[in-house]
């Protein structure tokens, strides 16, 4: 799904979107925007570059609308680093629980294993090579040259013996190495050395100490002790997986990784933070409490968003650039209940509608990764083709719908709950009763037989996620 970013207008941004989510058109043209803007704001005049900010957004709608969804698959897209938090976890700083500043670091994370996955892809090829040597070598030992004769010995024989052990030994190399290609030895067990870091889980006492100053101090006595190589007896395919993951490592240079790891979320990192209503202060004049703590840790909040520097084992990070999507369902609290310091910082603002029945229909039929092409998937492994009626796709819809008005309204995520409800008993049945290279149809009267009974049952906490 990647695609290079000076290719995607914000036309082509919504389209790639609209793959996977039904509606809220208003927020992909706003997220698409703005992620235009971030390779506008890069091909801009060099002076201009550190000037123009990124305008964060703040989605407003219930829970299983796609707010979520809309910000994962834009980071996908643009191959971004990508981080998602929750606001109400984080605590105001002399507080015990996690400081804000921990989102810009798991932001620097998830830009490393980018960066790692990109440069590892590209010296896949070269890794693989040695770690078929080194399967190979544990299969058939090499024979070593000795060159040396001993008085009295008889040269020529010995020589034609030594040269037709190196031959034999040579050919059974590559015997093996041509099995191995064929994947005629996966489940083999070979020794392999498995280098094994003595990383300790520290514990400081006294007094309070923050996460960045653990980290370091963990990093810091790990790397005084010793790596020790292990031996271990594992099957051929899963020692290529580790032997693949040690060689690429090798291969590739990790301050190189770092910097552009620094790079990439500096001018391309989205954090998305979610649940922010949930440290906004309604207005009831009560006071105290817990409202305390929500200011302080939106106070906290502010200069992140506004834009400094961060501190990371891999370096420092500045948040000028970065791209912050903020959401919240704001049932009991309102945007203007923010301090305004920080709503000034999420200028674009987007309420996402809730879903209808029409969405429900078209979330199970339209999208790549639609629920229903999820269960044909599963049980496609077993052999067994699953296949849905239009009508019982509509009535799917209708009941979750329903469902939704009924109890509580969890959007999107009550059709899980619905079509979980609907294929347990055939999934049980798999491969017992129903078998192989067996077609199931879902119908209409199917979906009422097995789902009547959720809407007329007024009981239906069972159902609730």
């Amino acid at each position: 799904m990647t695609i290079n970013l000076d290719s995607l207008t914000p036309k082509q941004i919504v389209a790639e979107l609209d793959k996977y989510i039904i509606g809220q058109n208003d927020a992909k043209k706003n997220v698409a925007i703005a992620l235009r803007n971030r390779w506008r704001r890069m091909n801009a005049p060099a002076e201009m570059q550190k000037e123009i900010t990124p305008n964060n957004i703040l989605m407003i709608g219930s829970t299983g609308v796609g707010k979520t969804e809309i910000a994962r698959r834009l980071a996908k897209l643009a191959d971004a680093p990508f981080t998602k938090v929750e606001a109400s976890k984080f605590t105001e700083v002399g507080y015990v629980g996690r400081d804000v500043e921990s989102m810009v670091r798991d932001l620097v994370e998830s830009s490393v294993h980018l960066v790692q996955s990109t440069k590892k892809e590209a010296v896949k090829e070269k890794a693989l090579e040695i770690v078929e040597e080194i399967i190979v070598e544990a299969l058939v030992p090499a024979m070593g040259k000795t060159g040396k004769k001993k008085k009295g010995d008889k040269s020529e024989n010995q020589s034609e013996v030594i040269e037709s052990d190196e031959e034999l030994n040579h050919k059974t190399r590559e015997l093996f190495r041509e099995k191995l290609r064929r994947g005629e030895l996966e489940n083999r067990k070979i020794d392999i050395e498995v280098r094994s870091s003595n990383s300790p889980n520290i514990g400081v006492m006294g007094g309070p100490i923050d996460e960045m100053s653990m980290m370091n101090i963990q990093e810091m006595i790990g790397g005084m002790l010793p790596k020790r190589e292990k031996k271990r007896k594992i099957t051929i395919a899963d020692a290529r997986k580790i032997l693949l993951e040690e060689e690429s490592a090798k291969l590739i240079d990790m301050d190189e990784v770092k910097e552009e790891a620094i790079r990439k979320a500096e001018n391309l990192g989205i954090i998305f933070i979610d649940e922010i209503d949930k440290i906004a202060n309604a207005r009831s004049g009560n006071g105290g409490g817990a409202d305390v703590s929500r200011e302080g840790v939106q106070r906290d909040l502010l200069p992140i968003v506004e834009g400094s520097s961060v501190n990371t084992k891999y370096g420092v990070i500045n948040t000028d650039h970065v791209l912050f999507i903020a959401a919240g369902a704001f049932h009991v609290s309102k945007p203007s209940d923010l301090i305004p310091e920080l709503q000034g910082r999420f200028p674009i603002r987007v309420e996402l509608q809730s879903l209808k029945e029409e969405d429900f229909y078209r979330i199970l039929k339209e999208p790549k990764s639609a629920l229903t092409r999820q269960y044909e998937a599963l049980l496609s492994a077993e052999g067994v083709e699953l296949s849905f009626a239009d009508e019982a796709l509509a009535e799917i819809a209708r009941i979750a719908f329903a469902v939704n008005a009924e109890v509580e309204n969890i959007g999107a995520r009550r059709l899980q709950t619905v079509m979980s409800h609907l294929l347990n008993d055939i999934m049980f049945d798999i491969p017992d009763v129903i078998k192989p290279n067996t077609q199931v149809e879902i119908t209409k009267e199917l979906v009422v037989e097995r789902l009547g009974g959720m809407v007329k049952n007024r009981d239906l906490s069972q159902y609730i996620l």
